[in-house]
């Protein structure tokens, strides 16, 4: 994998760049559709290429171990000729998805123990095993092993979760070392830093993971209960440090106005679920702000979902999409993540060319006033 830095904005840490993988060039900053189980939820692949244009989409390790497991995957060939996308794909390591399962989890030196969400069958994820799964897998970047700290943990608690953290970090790279790729093709391991709050737990962190020298690196345990100013905060003080050669992955970020200001701090990879999954409950992202379809006042409203759109979805009303909505017929669903998609996508393109003409801090501020509109 190679990183290109092509320009850097004027008066903004804002980057423009080139990612190259085994199955094609990414051109950051980039938002990544989330395809938990292998799909993004109600989008076919003709249509996140050709219509949402998306570059990479995710893949999630502790799904697909559960379901439909690794042996299905492997015999596939790997996830990409599982589900039919010949583009790059990233895997997260399931660190998250086991933080979320509260009670039913239990962390421990080696790894962590859980119970399935699915029949409650238990399960052990160690930074060696998560490592092989996504070999299996066969993502063109996978994700190391981590503790995703919750964001109101005292200082002793996130010293020691990043501290173990790190030792499982050596333990992902020792067995990504001794273990090869099975479908033909590189990939590439990326850490995760963590510390929560902390500046100066988030500097000791930047400063291990740097001595991997990996081909990119993730910023982990945000936009897990902290105010939107810490977030900024803290990844203004990460992406201060870390590799300007290399690309940064905030993971889990965020709403529209959360990925210009992260842009403007320096990351270049985004990925959420907030796109799909509001979309899927009626609430609509555009370039002049928000809409819940659900409200009454979009009855009788037969203009084009958005006037702006670039997804071929936006020609539908408001009118017959909030009909969907209200009727749970799955294709509102679809229209409503397929729109909000387009215009995620539509969103850090656009960001992109600001960037390298010159105008991104002005073009972000205008843009930032109109998102927060509530139509």
């Amino acid at each position: 994998m190679n990183f290109e830095l092509v320009t850097v904005a004027e008066n903004s840490r804002a980057r423009a760049g080139v990612l190259s993988t085994a199955h094609g060039d990414i051109e950051t900053p980039i938002f990544m559709p989330v395809g938990t189980a292998g799909t993004v939820k109600g989008v076919h692949t003709r249509d996140l290429k050709e219509d949402v244009k998306a570059q990479i989409i995710l893949g999630n390790t502790y799904h697909l171990y559960l379901r439909p497991g690794m042996g299905v995957i492997e015999k596939a060939g790997g996830l990409h000729k599982f589900n039919r996308w010949d583009k790059p794909l990233l895997t997260d390591s399931g660190g998250f998805q086991v933080f979320s399962l509260g009670d039913i989890r239990k962390l421990s030196e080696q790894g962590a123990k859980f119970q399935s969400h699915i029949d409650g069958s238990y399960h052990q994820f160690t930074p060696e095993i998560v490592i092989d799964i996504q070999r299996t897998i066969g993502a063109d970047i996978i994700m190391a092993f981590d503790e995703c700290t919750p964001g109101d943990a005292d200082y002793n608690y996130a010293k020691k979760s990043m501290e173990l953290t790190h030792r499982w970090l050596d333990r992902c790279f020792t067995q990504f070392n001794n273990s090869q790729p099975k479908y033909g093709f590189e990939q590439s391991l990326f850490p995760i830093v963590q510390g929560c709050t902390y500046t100066d737990l988030r500097k000791s962190a930047v400063s291990y993971v740097k001595n991997t020298n990996a081909d990119g690196y993730a910023i982990g345990g945000l936009a897990v209960g902290e105010t939107e100013d810490v977030m900024y905060e803290i990844t203004e003080v990460v992406t201060a440090d870390l590799p300007a050669d290399r690309p940064r992955y905030l993971m889990g970020v965020g709403t529209p106005e959360n990925i210009l200001e992260s842009i403007d701090r320096g990351v270049d990879m985004f990925d959420c679920v907030m796109p799909s999954r509001n979309g899927r409950n009626g609430m609509l992202f555009t370039s002049n702000g928000r809409i819940n379809i659900r409200n009454k006042k979009w009855e009788n409203d037969h203009s084009p979902i958005d006037e702006n759109g670039t997804s071929f979805v936006d020609q539908y009303s408001k009118a017959y999409l909030r009909h969907l909505i209200i009727s749970n017929e799955m294709l509102g669903g679809q229209i409503a993540t397929q729109h909000n998609l387009a215009f995620y996508l539509w969103l850090v393109n656009t960001a992109r060319q600001k960037i390298i003409e010159g105008t991104f801090v002005s073009w972000k501020n205008e843009m930032l006033l109109k998102l927060k509109q509530r139509l």
